[in-house]
């Protein structure tokens, strides 16, 4: 069997940003085949297909393994190789989805389809944190067994997050940036609020009707919010921001200080960093995981990062 741990294996997901994923396919394989001769690539044909094919890529003994599409595609396909195990193996990312939060958190323009594939020529690393939920949870579509450990690249979302999440499906007109305002707009006036119980290990807690919690591994989610601001996938920390529920009008000033990074010092927000973070609802939920949602049949989970867990292909500094 041939040596293929010099050689990368790219997995398209056609599906991405609407099915707007598709359309970028050809540029990427001509200009894989310009920068990056001898890699191989798979195209999915349904959701989910994304984990087998890394799967396939780790038996296979190939040294990189790179997920082209939104930040979902990119988290399953970092899973399994998180899962694996194997630290051996190279994670590299071509933007290709809605939100790609992750590139951006990594100084990777969205629409730079040529300077994306350089980056991954170049071949740069860097050892990155990742998030693990812990807790037994599932993919709310695809069908599969509930897992008690799942890992994150850039974000858990409760709450508001989840409901923009869910109106945004389908989208056809908006994308990216555009189309998280957009949704967000709309249920700003709709979103009856939640509850949760967020702690961290140095005495802090906080639960009172909550407008939206986030748990980031990085500084930007939804398209480009700034909601953590400073935050890297490489201090070796998470980054909770909880704000609480207001009135919609209050609302709307909170999304507005939000998309410019400034919303940490209103009275609703709290701003937290720290390695681990329990959360406890009133019974079973629903979030969000870099752009899909999951879901649980318990009332519990722990959210934790692991340090230098990733061994990632990233602009030079």
């Amino acid at each position: 069997m041939s040596d293929k741990s010099g050689r990368a294996f790219v997995i398209f997901n056609p599906a991405s940003n609407g099915g707007r994923g598709k359309k970028r396919i050809p540029k990427y394989l001509s200009l894989l085949g310009e920068h990056l001769p001898g890699s191989d690539h798979a195209v999915t044909s349904h959701g989910g297909e994304e984990a087998a094919l890394a799967d396939r890529a780790l038996r296979e003994g190939y040294g990189t393994i790179v997920a082209v599409g939104g930040d979902g595609t990119l988290s399953t396909v970092a899973d399994r190789l998180l899962d694996s195990g194997r630290d051996d193996v190279a994670f590299g990312l071509l933007p290709g989805g809605t939100g790609n939060d992750l590139g951006r958190n990594l100084g990777m323009p969205g629409d730079d389809l040529e300077g994306a594939v350089r980056v991954l020529a170049q071949g740069h690393q860097i050892q990155a944190d990742v998030g693990v939920v812990i807790g037994a949870t599932r993919h709310e579509e695809r069908g599969e067994a509930p897992r008690a450990e799942r890992f994150f690249l850039n974000v858990a979302g409760f709450g508001f997050d989840v409901a923009v999440v869910d109106g945004a499906k389908g989208a056809r007109i908006l994308s990216g940036e555009l189309l998280y305002k957009a949704t967000a707009v709309q249920q700003l006036f709709r979103f009856p609020g939640f509850r949760v119980t967020l702690q961290d290990e140095e005495g802090y807690v906080r639960s009172d009707p909550t407008l939206m919690l986030t748990v980031t591994n990085g500084e930007h989610f939804g398209g480009g919010f700034p909601i953590s601001p400073g935050a890297t996938v490489q201090d070796g920390l998470l980054h909770a921001c909880y704000i609480g529920d207001a009135k919609p009008l209050r609302r709307l000033v909170l999304f507005d200080r939000a998309g410019k990074g400034r919303h940490e010092g209103c009275k609703e927000v709290d701003a937290r960093a720290a390695p681990r973070f329990r959360l406890a609802f009133p019974g079973p939920f629903r979030f969000e995981l870099d752009g899909d949602i999951y879901a649980s049949d318990q009332s519990e989970l722990a959210l934790e990062v692991r340090k230098g867990a990733l061994k990632l292909v990233a602009p030079p500094q």
